[in-house]
């Protein structure tokens, strides 16, 4: 009986053994099947858990490579799930100094020490062009032009008329005030004194370190600063084409008014107050707030044209720095005050006086030329000969040459550029020509 025991037990291990690899493999295919559908039947009716899913996922891995290395162990040791996709190395994110990647240092992104700088006119800088480098030269910037409002300007004004002595607000109706004109009409303070800016104009070329000039222009009756002064009579435009180093400003007297009152300009000092205030406007619009001292210091030119001729007269006699005037320009403009004109050209023998003048003026034009040569003082009456200190210089202009367009043409056209040209052109009258010459000279 143990015989025949024996012989079964060993039948059945034969059976086992003969099934060999085959069995084994059956039972894992089986097993691989059943585990995913058991699965999937327990999570039927519900949502997926995310957590669970990842699990799964990783026993399925698990059984498979289990399988696999039963069946085939040379492949399970080689081709595992680790060699199959590699976790990326530190080596392959950052490639090595050897590689495209430029690799940087934390003494990269330190302070540098100073190094010497050179001067801006001398330091070179690399530009996107064919030549690696080019010497360093100012950006251009355009012409300035401005109004800007200044306590200093002709009005409003409060004071007297020197000429009767009488407040200048004369006429007052309610809370209004205003003043009656020599003609006896009425201009009120709130429509044509009350307007205290002042044109402002630096040419692009304009260098303060250089010798310079400041021209003070004193329009006539009937204007306004951007109507008639900068768009009509173009004497911005007029400074700028001139090419001299001179820079412009014309304080907005009467507004649109025929009344030629000079405000602040008829008060001692009143020049001297506004050119000291301007110091300050003209350097902080050229950027530059240290230049305010040599503003200060720079020569003026003073262009009256027609009523204009009061606030020049009153500035040459009362304005407090008459020797800063390098020269006086009348277009069209000698109305009166014959006697202050004389009196400056005799004392300021290193300054120049123009006086051009069609027939509204002629009468007193040759009063004042008579004045001038009993004084035994020359006067020439042509614009052809140089400007230089002590010329006395009287042009009558022909028909054709209405007053109203003076300020543009009158013994030429654009006189004013016309004098500045003259005067540049005149080493004595200390004004350079920027425009015309690259050559630098002494700063201030």
């Amino acid at each position: 009986m143990d015989g025949a025991v024996t012989n079964v037990r060993a039948d059945i291990r034969a059976d086992r053994t003969s099934s060999g690899p085959r069995g084994r493999a059956l039972r894992v295919a089986l097993i691989s099947a059943l585990v995913p559908m058991s699965l999937t039947l327990v999570q039927c009716g519900k949502a997926s858990d995310p957590t669970a899913l990842a699990a799964n996922s990783q026993a399925n891995v698990q059984v498979v490579n289990q399988t696999v290395a039963k069946t085939n162990p040379q492949i399970a040791s080689a081709d595992t799930f680790e060699d199959r996709f590699p976790a990326p190395q530190f080596r392959e994110r950052y490639p090595s100094a050897s590689e495209s990647f430029l690799q940087r240092q934390m003494s990269d992104f330190s302070p540098k020490r100073a190094v010497q700088q050179q001067s801006p006119e001398q330091a070179p800088y690399k530009v996107a062009s064919l030549a690696p480098q080019v010497l360093y030269q100012r950006p251009p910037r355009e012409d300035l032009t401005s109004l800007v409002s200044m306590k200093s300007s002709a009005f409003p004004y409060f004071g007297n008329n020197p000429a009767s002595d009488a407040p200048f607000l004369n006429i007052s109706k309610g809370d209004r005030r205003g003043h009656r004109s020599y003609s006896g009409r009425v201009f009120w303070q709130d429509e044509t004194y009350n307007d205290s800016r002042v044109l402002v104009h630096v040419p692009e070329h304009f260098d303060v370190r250089k010798p310079g000039v400041i021209v003070v222009f004193f329009h006539g009756n009937g204007a306004t600063l951007e109507r008639d002064v900068r768009d009509r009579q173009l004497v911005p435009q007029q400074i700028t084409d001139s090419g001299a180093n001179a820079v412009l400003l014309a304080p907005q007297m009467a507004v649109d008014a025929a009344d030629s009152s000079a405000g602040k300009f008829w008060q001692a000092g009143g020049l001297k107050r506004f050119m000291d205030e301007s110091a300050d406007h003209l350097a902080r619009v050229t950027g530059d707030p240290n230049s305010a001292r040599a503003f200060a210091n720079m020569p003026i030119v003073i262009v009256g044209y027609s009523g204009g001729f009061l606030p020049t007269a009153w500035s040459l006699q009362v304005g407090g720095i008459s020797d800063r005037v390098r020269g006086v320009v009348l277009l069209d403009a000698v109305y009166g005050e014959m006697d202050k004109f004389a009196s400056w050209i005799e004392s300021h023998r290193s300054g120049f006086f123009v006086s051009s003048y069609t027939h509204y003026t002629a009468r007193r034009d040759r009063e004042l030329m008579s004045m001038l040569r009993q004084k035994g003082i020359g006067v020439s009456e042509d614009m052809d000969a140089p400007l230089r200190p002590g010329s006395v210089v009287f042009i009558e202009t022909g028909d054709g040459i209405t007053h109203r367009d003076y300020v543009n043409r009158a013994w030429t056209q654009y006189p004013l550029k016309d004098v500045l040209v003259k005067m540049s052109a005149t080493p004595a009258l200390a004004l350079t020509r920027v425009a015309a010459t690259s050559s630098s000279a002494s700063s201030r």
